[in-house]
This record gives C-alpha cells, structure tokens and sequence, in this order.
C-alpha cells in the first residue's frame, strides 16, 4: 500500500502525537508498504527529508504560541495539496485535526482518497495552557469537541488509542463512521529491563545508590508537573530518593524554581531533551514511573516505563486507569493529592518485594500493548476502507 500520514505534531517534537506517527510510518515502511508524512518543518523553511526508511514532507512552520517548544503550519494547504497529488496514495491516515489535518482532510476528501483518522487531542490541554481563557474554558472545551467531531465524520473510519479515550470524547451518539479503540502500542524490543552501565548515571550526573523517580514528557501545564514535585519533597522527609525529569516545555523554568523554594533541588534531575537511545537506558535506571498529569488519552511514555519494568503512580483519571491497575502494577491517586502520589512513591521504594510484583505485572500489562498488534490492526484497517 502507498500510506500517507499526516500530522500537525511529528517528530523530532516530543510528545505522544509525535512518538506515534514516527513509529507508525517506520513500522509500516518496515513491513513493505511505500510511507510519506506530511508535518511542519522544524526550521521554519520547506523541505523533504528521509527519516530511516520513509519520506517526511515538511511545510513551511511558525512557533506554536502556547507551546513554544512545539512548531505549526498556518497555510499548508497548497503544499499538503502538491504532496497529495505526487505521491498518489492508496490510503491517509491523519493524526491531528489542525493546519496540516484539515488540508489533508479537505483534499484527501475532495480526490476520493480513503481516510482513517486517529483523535489524540483534548480540549482541556490547550486551555491549561492559555490561562487569560480560563474564564470562558467550559464554552470553548464544548465548541473545540463539537469541531472534533464534525472534522473526525468527514473520515471513513475512526481510531482512538484507548476505551476510556472514546468515552471522553464524548460524540459517539453523534459519530456516523465506524469507531475503534486502537492502542497507540510500543516497540518491546527496544524497551525492555535491563542494567544500563554507569556511563548514562555519569552522562546525566545521576545517583546510583538510590531510588530515581522518573517523569518522561512534556513540561507544559495541563501536565500537573508542581504536584509531583510538591509529592517528592514528602518522600525525601522519610525515604533517601532522586527525581529525575525527562522533557522539554514551557515549565521547566518553573520547575526548578519550585525545586529551589522547597530545598530539594540537589535531589533532582532536569534532562531536558534527550535522545531515543538515551530514552531507552533512562527508563531502565527508573525505579518507580510518576505521571501527575489527569488529561491523558493513553500516555506512551507510561507504557514504555512499564515494558522497562518500572511500577506506576499516577493519576486516576483519563486513560491511566487501564495502564495503571491500582495495587497491581502501582497505585493510582486522585487528581492535584499531593499526599497520595508521595505514599504511592513511598510504599514502592520501601518494600523490595512489592516492587518487584508491581515490576512484574507492568512488564505483563505493556506485552498487551505491543506496536506489531497496532500495526497489524492498522493494516486491515487500511485494506477495509480502501475496499471499501
């Protein structure tokens, strides 16, 4: 099949969106099929690239205001309508319903092309981020999910990554074209447990005679990041601990000011941006995974610490709950508790023997959630509505 995937956030932008389009077009380029994206250009300019085994396209860009780590394509719509044409593909898969998603909608639409789209956005994550909106959050939550789904019926079929993402999207009574929970899924070959030697303690000055929470992801708001920290500084009133926080974004500054205030800093870690491989080695010298953020549609970076062999805390609420099963794999905890993150972190690095289950049935949990069962289904998804 010729595969076109386009979206609005794509690597080497770090977030769920962005990790997922580019396992999904290496995977597919991987098993044959002829792969394109379309995504904005990371340097403003247009220009083609080769990412490994696929062809990236990428559209003239502007920084993205509430997210300034993130980049945009206002008008790609002539570039997304050029791309269409010369590539010619069989089927699109479209990630994002912005800039680049309507353009690829409207013309994929308007050549006759089978479209498959995927939902992985949330109204409540821009609005955390635009504060002088608070005010008026609840009628634009409504008006963006009204456009999610009018934009989303326009496709022949549609996925989300979880159940629990489809119920918050909250238009299935409204929705005309078949819908799907399909996992976002996680290579478990490169993310597994394992020892990583000292060089990645020393690469990011990382101690090795105690416990290292971990958070891996974007530093932006709607993530709850302050009640992490806030949690961490009651496990060190008991426990010996490091945290380390992998990611970019708009917080970090304000991260570490709270890490100062509070007089734990020296226990902490800021990676920023770090590379796939370094990824891969950091979650394996996790001891205990913390997601604080309640606005989660599944959360890759949850999934690949667990495939790592890290227990889980995190928030009760989005998706978390089918990643995270309390008292089984970790312990999940209500929104904003600073309390309860810290006991859960507590309770885990203080018992070897718990850890050591809670390890065990995470590495079992993200088994169910391996990239070939998504690429598997997404393949037959592809062949029915070109079919079709």
């Amino acid at each position: 099949m010729k595969i076109l995937i386009s979206s609005d956030l794509h690597y080497p932008t770090i977030n769920g969106v962005a990790t997922f389009g580019r396992n999904l077009a290496l995977g597919l380029a991987a098993r044959g099929h002829e792969v394109m994206v379309i995504a904005p250009s990371q340097t403003s300019k247009k220009f083609k690239e080769v990412d490994v085994n696929h062809v990236v396209v990428r559209t003239a860009s502007v920084p993205f205001m509430p997210y300034q780590n993130f980049r945009v394509s206002p008008t790609p719509g002539r570039e997304v309508k050029k791309a269409i044409l010369e590539f010619d593909p069989d089927v699109i898969h479209i990630q994002m319903l912005m800039w680049i998603g309507q353009a690829t909608m409207k013309y994929g639409n308007k050549f006759g092309i089978p479209i498959v789209s995927t939902n992985h956005a949330m109204p409540e994550n821009l609005m955390d981020n635009v504060v002088l909106l608070a005010p008026f959050a609840r009628p634009i939550n409504y008006m963006l999910r009204q456009y999610g789904a009018r934009f989303h019926s326009k496709s022949d079929y549609l996925t989300l990554p979880t159940q629990s993402a489809i119920k918050m999207f909250r238009a299935t009574d409204k929705m005309t074209v078949p819908m799907e929970a399909v996992s976002n899924g996680i290579d478990l070959v490169r993310f597994q447990p394992g020892q990583p030697d000292d060089a990645i303690y020393k690469k990011f000055d990382l101690p090795t005679d105690v416990p290292i929470i971990t958070y891996v992801g974007r530093l932006d708001a709607e993530k709850h990041l302050p009640v992490l920290v806030k949690a961490f500084t009651e496990v060190l009133k008991s426990h010996k601990a490091h945290l380390m926080i992998i990611g970019a974004g708009q917080d970090a500054v304000s991260l570490k000011e709270l890490g100062y205030e509070l007089g734990i800093f020296e226990h902490m870690t800021f990676t920023g941006r770090v590379t796939e491989e370094d990824k891969q080695l950091l979650h394996q010298v996790g001891s205990v995974f913390a997601m604080p953020s309640p606005m989660e549609l599944q959360s890759i970076a949850t999934l690949e610490a667990m495939a790592s062999g890290q227990p889980v805390v995190a928030v009760d609420a989005g998706a978390l709950g089918e990643l995270c099963h309390n008292d089984e794999n970790g312990f999940l905890v209500e929104k904003d508790n600073v309390e309860q993150m810290a006991e859960g972190i507590a309770k885990i690095i203080s018992d070897p023997k718990l850890h050591a289950r809670m390890s065990k049935e995470s590495m079992a949990i993200a088994k169910t959630h391996d990239l070939n069962t998504t690429l598997d289904r997404f393949e037959a998804i592809y062949t029915g509505v070109i079919n079709a």
